[in-house]
């Protein structure tokens, strides 16, 4: 049976014709008027009630001229303890080699809210597909390619850097694609077409807080390099949100642990552990505040340049509750096609592998109901390896019975 909907708001669209937006647990329909047809997926999610992002009106802060002050926060003199092996490790020596692996594609293909969305935009406009050019970049195992094949595609390059390509060129042929799915094996940047232009693009690119691993940008250069002028990309929208959690208990056995370790102070670990977001999911339950867009993401206008951003925010408590760090999450969605819908991966929407990722403070905040935090997050590619993301965030909040001003710094690796 259909699952039960509710609204949220609808950032993605900034003509009138889209400004009903309607969320259940496996994707985001946004409509005119009328019925929304819904995928038959069992619900199977305790967390699949109503709320809203609830944005706020207030104007986003200007950081305080002592912006740079830590008070008990995790900035990096407090991480002199890192080691240079710790350092230098990081998601590059692993990228490829990772998705060779069929494990984690298992994990993606099962996420149903992300396939079924990709299988709901794609099938149900075939009027898009039919005879086109389609480029499917990171093609994994080749699924979106085989959507887009069966939707009426003439023909379809599919790309990938990762030894699952072999897999996927079998796969292929096994489903009776072999004439129509040209697979490519290389890095986008590498490669040459066949053909000078594509007239669409899908990808499935987003990653944690949705730009780890940087794939957006290789998205980005295809596009620019063979994307017909009035060629469709899909997704072609997402935006980045940010609230505040309760967390005591994981925040305890993640962090705090290290405080006590069978006896021993092994608290010089905490001070990295501080400094590394955490990917779990959060209970709907958990946020305390409404949350906040701190990033918007037109995929066919947006650059590179886009993609490293600082976003003040100032987001207000619903209830009295204490804060123990942050919680990000996005949205993405198809808004080209004939009925546009997408997906949420936010703590109160249907589980995806994305889950959340989680930010997690020093100290705590005591907030009463209306207060406001108020700070800004900065987050920009490593130095060393792009797919690393470094993430500062500013927290300012004056409240009655805490106060914080200071600085946070993260590495997402």
């Amino acid at each position: 049976a259909p699952c039960a909907s509710s609204r949220i708001s609808s950032e993605f669209c900034s003509s009138k014709r889209h400004k009903n937006v309607e969320m259940i647990p496996q994707c985001t329909v946004m409509v005119q008027s009328g019925k929304v047809d819904r995928p038959t997926i069992q619900n199977n999610s305790d967390n699949n009630q109503n709320q809203s992002h609830d944005d706020t009106d207030m104007d986003p802060p200007k950081p305080s001229s002592n912006q740079n002050s830590n008070n008990g926060s995790n900035d990096s003199s407090s991480n002199s303890n890192d080691s240079n092996n710790n350092e230098e490790r990081t998601s590059k020596d692993y990228y490829f080699d990772s998705y060779a692996h069929h494990g984690i594609h298992e994990e993606m293909i099962k996420d149903e809210v992300r396939t079924r969305t990709y299988q709901m935009a794609i099938m149900q406009n075939k009027h898009l597909f039919k005879d086109k050019i389609v480029l499917d970049v990171g093609c994994g195992t080749g699924i979106l390619s085989m959507f887009a094949a069966s939707a009426g595609a003439k023909h379809v390059y599919a790309v990938d850097c990762s030894s699952i390509i072999d897999s996927a060129k079998k796969i292929v042929e096994i489903n009776g694609f072999k004439d129509q799915i040209t697979l490519i094996k290389g890095k986008v940047e590498d490669i040459e077409l066949p053909v000078e232009t594509v007239d669409i693009l899908i990808s499935e690119w987003m990653g944690y807080f949705l730009l780890y691993e940087s794939m957006l940008d290789t998205v980005l250069y295809a596009r620019d390099k063979w994307l017909a002028p009035n060629g469709l990309i899909l997704p072609d929208k997402a935006i980045l949100y940010i609230a505040a959690i309760e967390d005591a208990h994981l925040k305890h056995e993640r962090i705090d642990f290290w405080d006590n370790v069978y006896g021993f102070d092994m608290s010089v670990i905490k001070d990295a552990a501080l400094r590394e977001p955490v990917v779990d999911v959060v209970d709907a339950k958990n946020v305390v505040s409404n949350a906040y867009p701190i990033l918007k993401l037109d995929i066919k206008t947006c650059t590179k340049k886009d993609l490293a951003f600082s976003s003040r925010f100032a987001i207000k408590a619903k209830r009295n509750d204490y804060v123990h760090g942050f919680v990000s999450y996005f949205d993405c969605a198809f808004t080209h096609i004939h009925k546009p819908l997408g997906f949420s991966t936010a703590p109160h929407a249907r589980y995806t592998h994305w889950k959340q990722t989680v930010f997690y403070m020093g100290e705590t905040l005591t907030v009463c109901e209306n207060e406001t935090i108020e700070g800004e997050i900065s987050c920009r590619p490593n130095k060393k390896n792009p797919r690393d993301l470094d993430i500062e965030l500013y927290v300012n909040f004056q409240g009655q019975h805490s106060k914080k001003d200071g600085t946070m710094d993260f590495r997402l690796r």
